[in-house]
């Protein structure tokens, strides 16, 4: 554990708030919080969490530092956004490993992660040259239209678990260039990646003689959350999390009239349609339901099977369940490590045993395996005989239920009846049925694929989706705007006054 905080320069874990070099606030009324290891369930660290001083202390450093990076050229931004992603290249490995130690995924998954923050900071970099208003014509002769854009001042982001550090790279690289600053709040946890990755900024902002633009604070959702959720210095909240509490922060921020950008939950389905490649279609299914150990918002946790396949392909995905590798998400060969929490097992066992009650039948899995940990299960495939209200829940557990469809309009509805609208796939060789399933009378998600799953998205795409799912959008595409206030300019170089819509007032 040492080793691998020296290898991020982090000597201290302790203090939980920071707004830049040597800016590490001791707050000694703050309350402690232990990190502790999916894997072993033994602490890793303690940090003492900010309180309401270090937070207000914190907000204001970024206050005032947005007052000068606004004005700082995008293109200059992107530089320092550039740095960022060089420094994580730097400390891929390392931080990727710290991923998997705090947070339980996979050592491959983790320092998949952090490339994931490289990609989007690449991406970023690109961007501060592209944030591009446009240019209307005006009805009015001797007048010129457009629109720009300007940056909307600190932008607060609330992280899950699952994604320690790459959902705050979606913020942080594409809020930074588009000249906000950035106060971060991560899960309680998963405290020292976030620690980290503030170490990472901090020396990337010190190269530019920069503080404030990168902050974090670690704090209680009740003081830190509810805080933010309520400040009025933040114009933008950016939260990812459960349904439950999205709604919250939705309310709470509109109560202000302040904007959010909502990340929830999703009930990912794929439509294994008669013609589909089973052999693609396979490896896709056990790599979105397996992988992070179903934890991923994207994770595929239903699959529509198609009644002339669908004995076949559930034979096929329990003989490769049988083989997945569990255990020590750190070793070669692991495909899929621990759950997060007790608390997440709990809800593994007991939506497993409401699905029996359900009439479902449990093809593989469903046992815990406390001889690797406390925290360790088994992938589950269920055979559902319909949609019950169980299979419209959202479980963050490895558990994948299968039901059968007989034709395409009836998939496309079982598949839409969910009240979440995150991701979707369907695997077929039929054109007509891939339109079909990409049209405005197919998936009502954010994400619709055809042979490929339903996790792994690519950061040039904007990433969010409907309904319960909160209707956000992060990182690629036009994601950008969300973090950017739209101003419409018309300028007359006439020297008369005419008005819109051939107004006459007077002389």
């Amino acid at each position: 554990m040492k080793a691998l905080l020296d290898k991020l320069n982090i000597q201290d874990v302790n203090p939980g708030a920071c707004t830049g070099p040597d800016a590490w606030i001791t707050d000694p009324d703050g309350q402690e919080l232990i990190s502790f290891n999916p894997t072993t369930g033994e602490p890793i660290a303690r940090i003492v969490q900010a309180t309401k001083t270090a937070y207000d202390q914190v907000v204001s450093g970024s206050q005032e530092r947005f007052k000068q990076w606004r004005n700082v050229p995008a293109p200059k931004r992107g530089e320092v956004v550039r740095d960022l992603g060089n420094a994580l290249r730097e400390y891929q490995e390392p931080l990727g490993e710290l991923v998997t130690l705090e947070m339980g995924k996979i050592r491959a998954e983790g320092i998949g992660e952090v490339q994931e923050m490289i990609d989007i900071a690449d991406f970023a970099v690109g961007l501060s040259r592209q944030l591009y208003g446009l240019t209307m014509h005006s009805e009015r002769p001797g007048h010129r239209m457009y629109e720009q854009w300007h940056p909307l001042g600190p932008i607060g982001v609330i992280t899950a678990f699952n994604f320690p550090v790459a959902v705050w790279s979606w913020n942080a690289t594409v809020g930074s260039v588009a000249g906000d600053t950035i106060v971060w709040k991560p899960s309680p946890s998963s405290p020292l990646c976030a620690i980290a990755v503030q170490h990472i900024c901090n020396e990337v902002m010190a190269d530019h003689a920069l503080d404030g633009v990168f902050n974090l604070v670690i704090g209680t959702n009740a003081e830190i959350g509810e805080g933010m959720l309520n400040d009025p210095r933040l114009p933008l909240i950016s939260f990812t999390g459960s349904v439950a509490v999205g709604r919250h922060v939705a309310q709470t921020v509109a109560g202000r009239l302040g904007k959010t950008i909502l990340e929830l939950g999703g009930n990912n389905a794929i439509i294994v349609h008669e013609d589909a490649d089973l052999d693609l279609a396979v490896r896709a299914i056990v790599f979105g339901a397996v992988g992070t150990a179903g934890q991923r918002c994207t994770t595929t946790r239903r699959i529509l099977m198609h009644e002339s396949i669908a004995d076949e392909l559930a034979e096929r995905l329990v003989s490769v369940y049988q083989s997945v590798p569990i255990g020590d998400p750190m070793a070669a060969g692991t495909l899929m490590g621990p759950l997060s929490s007790q608390r997440a097992v709990d809800a593994y066992c007991a939506a497993l045993e409401q699905a029996k009650t359900d009439g479902g039948e449990i093809l593989y899995g469903g046992e815990t395996l406390p001889d690797l940990g406390p925290q360790f299960v088994q992938p589950a495939l269920v055979r559902m005989p319909e949609q019950t209200p169980l299979v419209h829940e959202e479980t963050f557990a490895p558990i994948l239920y299968l039901m059968t469809y007989s034709d395409l309009d009836e998939a496309v509805s079982m598949h839409n009846a969910v009240p979440q609208g995150l991701s979707s796939a369907i695997f077929t060789t039929s054109l007509r049925a891939s339109e079909v399933f990409l049209s405005a009378n197919g998936s009502d998600c954010g994400i619709a694929n055809v042979n490929i799953g339903t996790s792994g998205a690519e950061i040039g795409g904007a990433f969010g989706g409907e309904k319960d799912t909160g209707g956000g959008r992060e990182s690629g595409s036009d994601a950008w705007k969300a973090y950017m206030r739209r101003q419409t300019n018309t300028i007359n170089y006439s020297t008369d006054l005419p008005l819109a819509q051939g107004i006459n007032f007077g002389d």
